[in-house]
């Protein structure tokens, strides 16, 4: 294992830099000549935040750019591969304001810290809900560690340097060498000259930021506006997904909020309430969603176990909700001021069950409160209206209530009331949740799952089915009379608008978030004109998989307005509003393109000034006065203008519903069309030995502790294998330690074969070199294609693993006569090529140590045999890998009946494995007639214009010809048709052999026989098999043969 980490980090490979041809040299040609004359490729991927060293989850993300870069490379294009570090946001500051309170506490050292007795300690009890965010980021994750000192030292910061960042920029100056270090560690081909920092620290990036936001401002796509938005009150100022500990990709849910005025407090409410609201008006405010069927309010729920207030709201109004919702109401206006909860008394929900209160809109003028069991105090009010007649929830448990009403301590005067019709749907009438239970028969409010259910037809059928048969709006589609009656409600002052988060959403700095009504600077995103142009820049973008483009498509259906400002953490001032902050997601949309021009910029280093960029990016004007001399100008420009657009954007998932579709908008907001990305690829998390990583679980590896442990091409190797589509990946330690031994065994194999080449064969070659070389040939183009296509697994599986095997094949074929000297030299030169991308080192170690090449494999081509590959002769190695291992299992098998029969549970088989033996090879020249018969009705069936059988035709056929019943058929028809879609109908219905399989036999037998450890092997055709007679010969056997699938026998000599 020493060795090879030690191979793995030799050096040998060259970083290039790419540069774009001469100007001079694209003078008068069209971009699709320079494209065809000087092809180039660009890829990126989401630059890292700075707050810790890079995971294997990083590096799973980043090998599929780097794979790409080493491929595309080797096609002869001058490839860009940039890295940029990311520090704009919350988490730094977040994380260095807590280094300072806990230096306050426990000293400049943390000498005063005083851990607690292990049995002391209290139990770590992470959160039952995990958040999006929580996934790969290290002080999101479980640690079980209590304070930000801790987390320091974790990671590998000594306890004495931990004050340093209590400075946020120090995180800075700390983390991206780390970075540089871990990916150079890796092998990854990155031009560093394009490095870059965000936030201020760095003013050219700073400057174009600023441009960007003045940009999209100018273009109307910045708006100012009162707008609900998720909000820390701990941090005064919004907080967006990457500002979040928990819940990224949460927004607020908007509610009506109504008003339910007290009548009469029941006699235990009243002994509680009297005398302590100040003459104010007290409302149960119940929340929801559904504002249209208030007409139908039977009764108000409450849960008898929860705990309320009544909150001031004004001097006249006070609101009996949870404190959960009361915090979020402050700061919607819906409190004396700002962010102030005011609780004139707590109450519990027992005591509020028999109230009598006013139901606005009910067809019944007045209700009483009843319990719900299942009101929960996190979502919504914690208080519930009830509409039987539409919701399966508010039905179920009304009937339990009447079932058990002494039970539940309840009047049932208050339930003297039947469900209330709303609305009519064609499919269940009028009451659509009495007949959507009735049918799924939900019998009671514990039927969990057939409720859910219930629910959910309901909604849907009363929302997008429903009319409405009450109210000022009858007559009208639900979907028309639903924000009519929520204006309604509203104008007449018996609703308020409400909104909360849709789940729990924790800040970094660990504050629980609520919505806030605020006047705030935000992106228009999901407006109709830039929403069309976006989904026009989605139709032509190569997404990889079905999958991502759904994400896609999904993510512009409901993405609205975004707030694009802060006023906490890192990053550039708003150009025209300079008291806010570009928002961490809305300053990472397009920096892509500041990567084209980066090094010219910087001169190499990290910090910079200003730039003249609508003249560089969008063919704007050149400024007068000039910033600075416009040949500078040109020549970035040229960068800009070869490379971008970018051709793939690797990045998780997850982003897709934020950054990914970001810088899909602001793309065509702000570029011409012929600088639209082309290509967004996605993957999934990556898991460790099949469980997500956790830092808990002891299953979390940062880059540099996998590249420490595997070395750094068996851990490319295996993050190659660890899969490629948006599904979580499996980065499997076992394969990566096993990798290490392929490594140095490979490198062994070549240096032993280079190094004396007189026990290898020379001269003519022979049948199996054919093959052999025909299945190089193959292979290679068979690796080409899953490299094109981004299939890593694919390109790892033909390029490494299956090629070591056609050479392990052709070693053991012609063990008596030798390799060829030349075939291995083929061998050994294209296998350092294929893996050139995936294992770099290594590569290069055999091609100038073994193969005494002069420069890198990096500067080396791919190796295009210019030829697909002779499909006889892979068909010929595929027929006698095949015949050999059909053979060899037969022999496994009866082995083991052996070893059964001696232990008694069976007879021992006639003939005996372990004696000298021999074996008889029966071959066909046709096929069985069942056979030809299925493949004529199939053919009979088949619709070449839709390239499609008709089943239903097929079994008519069959059965016509009386096969229908034998269980052969149907099998083997199925396998008729999948063979039709892998080798195409035309080639399928000609079921003729390629090859000579007498011929084939005849080259095979002589291994065959040293294999098998046989003494004696015989090629019979079957009809002169079936003459024979006497022992080794059995018909059935003999009968079994097919053309390309010989039948065989076995007998002891």
């Amino acid at each position: 294992m020493a060795n090879t980490i030690e191979l793995a980090q030799t050096g040998k490979r060259d970083y290039l830099q790419p540069l774009p041809p001469p100007k001079e040299e694209l003078l008068g040609l069209s971009p699709q000549e320079i494209k065809e004359k000087y092809p180039k490729w660009f890829g990126n991927f989401p630059y890292p935040y700075m707050n810790g060293s890079l995971h294997l989850g990083h590096a799973f993300t980043i090998s599929k750019v780097e794979f790409s870069a080493g491929y595309q490379r080797m096609l002869g294009k001058r490839v860009l591969f940039p890295h940029g570090l990311h520090a704009t946001g919350l988490p730094i500051k977040a994380a260095s304001d807590k280094i300072i309170r806990e230096m306050d506490m426990f000293g400049e050292n943390f000498e005063r810290y005083d851990p607690e007795p292990e049995d002391e300690k209290p139990k770590s009890t992470p959160s039952a809900k995990v958040g999006k965010a929580t996934k790969g980021k290290l002080a999101a994750k479980s640690t079980g560690l209590t304070y930000q000192f801790q987390i320091m030292e974790s990671i590998g910061v000594p306890r004495e340097d931990v004050k340093k960042f209590a400075d946020p920029y120090y995180w800075l100056s700390y983390f991206p060498p780390i970075c540089k270090d871990d990916n150079n560690a890796m092998g990854n081909r990155i031009d560093w000259r394009r490095s870059f920092l965000t936030t201020d620290l760095n003013p050219y990036y700073d400057s174009f930021v600023r441009w960007q936001m003045n940009k999209l401002h100018g273009l109307g796509k910045v708006k100012f506006g009162e707008r609900y938005t998720i909000y820390s009150p701990k941090d005064g100022q919004p907080c967006m997904d990457h500002d979040r500990s928990d819940g990224e990709g949460v927004g607020p849910q908007e509610y009506v909020a109504v008003k339910m005025e007290v009548v009469e407090w029941s006699p235990a409410a009243k002994a509680a309430v009297e005398g302590k609201v100040g003459g104010r008006k007290v409302f149960l405010v119940p929340a929801t969603l559904r504002p249209e069927t208030m007409y139908g309010q039977t009764n108000c729920f409450v849960g008898p176990t929860l705990k309320y207030g009544v909150f001031a709201i004004n001097d006249s109004e006070a609101y009996l909700v949870s404190g959960r919702a009361a915090r979020n109401m402050s700061f919607q206006g819906l409190s004396p001021s700002r962010g102030e909860v005011v609780q004139l008394l707590e109450i519990d929900g027992t005591s509020i069950v028999g109230t009598k209160v006013k139901a606005p809109l009910g067809v019944i003028p007045e209700v009483y409160v009843l319990p719900m069991d299942s009101v929960k105090a996190s979502k919504g009010t914690g208080v519930v209206t009830s509409v039987p007649s539409d919701s399966p929830d508010d039905y179920t448990t009304t009937q339990e209530l009447r079932k058990k009403a002494e039970y539940y301590k309840v009047d049932p005067k208050w339930l003297d009331f039947e469900p209330i019709p709303v609305l009519t749907t064609a499919k269940y009438g009028n009451l659509t949740a009495l007949e959507v239970c009735k049918q799924l028969k939900v019998q009671s409010p514990k039927d969990a799952i057939a409720l859910a259910e219930a629910k959910e037809i309901t909604y849907k059928e009363g929302f997008y089915g429903g009319t409405m048969i009450v109210g000022d709006f009858s007559g009208e589609s639900v979907q028309d009379a639903k924000p009519k009656v929520r204006a309604q409600l509203i104008g007449m002052g018996l609703a308020v608008p409400y909104a909360e988060p849709e789940n729990m959403v924790v800040s970094r700095s660990g504050d629980e978030c609520v919505v806030a009504l605020m006047d705030q600077w935000y992106m228009d995103f999901g407006e109709p004109v830039w929403r069309a142009q976006t989904e026009k820049l989605l139709a032509r973008l190569d997404t990889w998989t079905v999958e991502t483009r759904n994400l896609f498509e999904s993510t512009l259906a409901w993405l609205n307005q975004w707030a694009c400002a802060r006023t906490y953490g890192l990053g550039s001032k708003m150009p025209w509003d300079p008291e806010f902050m570009v928002e961490s997601l809305s300053d990472s949309t397009i920096y892509m393109a500041y990567y084209t021009v980066a090094h010219l910029l910087q001169g190499g280093d990290i910090t910079g000034h200003t730039v003249a960029w609508e003249y560089l990016f969008c063919n704007g004007p050149w400024p007068n006065p000039e910033p600075f001399p416009k040949e500078k100008a040109d020549a970035m420009k040229h960068e800009y203008n070869y490379f971008y657009p970018f051709d793939m954007r690797s990045s998780g998932k997850d982003l897709v519903q934020n950054h990914l579709t970001f810088s899909l908008y602001n793309h065509v907001a702000i570029f011409p069309e012929d600088k639209w990305p082309l290509g967004i690829r996605t993957n999934g998390h990556l898991m460790i030995n099949g469980q997500k990583m956790s830092k808990s679980k002891g299953n979390s590896l940062t880059l540099r502790e996998g590249i420490q442990k595997f070395g750094a091409d068996a851990t490319r190797l295996t993050l190659a294998d660890a899969g490629d589509g948006v599904e979580d990946a499996n980065f499997d330690e076992k394969a990566a330690n096993a990798n290490i031994l392929r490594l140095h065994t490979l490198l062994g194999w070549c240096e032993d074969m280079l190094k004396d080449e007189s026990k290898l064969r020379q001269g003519p070659k022979t049948y199996h070199d054919r093959v052999f070389e025909e299945e190089i040939i193959d292979h290679i183009n068979m690796t080409k294609t899953h490299y094109d296509s981004t299939a890593f697994k694919g390109a790892l599986k033909y390029g490494f693993y299956e090629f070591q095997n056609i050479r392990d094949w052709y070693r053991e074929v012609t063990a008596d006569d030798g390799m060829h000297v030349d075939l291995i030299e083929y061998w050994i030169r294209a296998s350092a090529l294929l893996v050139t991308p995936f294992a770099p080192h290594s590569a290069d170690h055999i091609w100038t140590e073994f193969l005494k090449e002069s420069k890198s494999i990096q500067l080396a081509r791919w190796p295009d045999p210019g030829r697909a590959a002779d499909r006889t002769l892979i068909e010929a190695g595929a027929y006698m890998r095949g015949t050999l291992k059909m053979i060899r299992d037969a022999e496994t098998t009866l082995l083991k009946k052996m070893q059964k029969g001696k232990k008694g549970k069976a007879d021992g088989p006639a003939f005996d494995p372990k004696s000298p033996k021999s074996v008889r090879v029966y071959m066909a020249t046709r096929f069985p007639e069942w056979q030809d018969a299925c493949v004529q009705a199939v053919k009979e069936s088949y619709s070449e214009a839709e390239d499609k059988v008709d089943d239903v035709k097929v079994r008519a056929i069959l059965i016509d010809k009386g096969l229908i019943k034998d269980k052969r058929v149907m099998p083997f028809v199925q396998a008729f048709k999948k063979r039709m879609t892998d080798i195409g109908a035309k080639t399928a219905f000609n079921r003729s052999l390629s090859f000579s399989e007498s011929q084939v036999l005849a080259e095979f037998l002589p291994y065959l026989k040293r294999s098998l450890n046989l003494v004696d092997a015989e090629v019979l055709m079957v009809d002169e098999a079936l003459q024979r007679d006497g022992p080794g010969f059995t018909p059935m056997i003999i009968e079994s043969s097919e053309p390309g699938s010989p039948a065989f026998e076995y007998r002891n000599v």
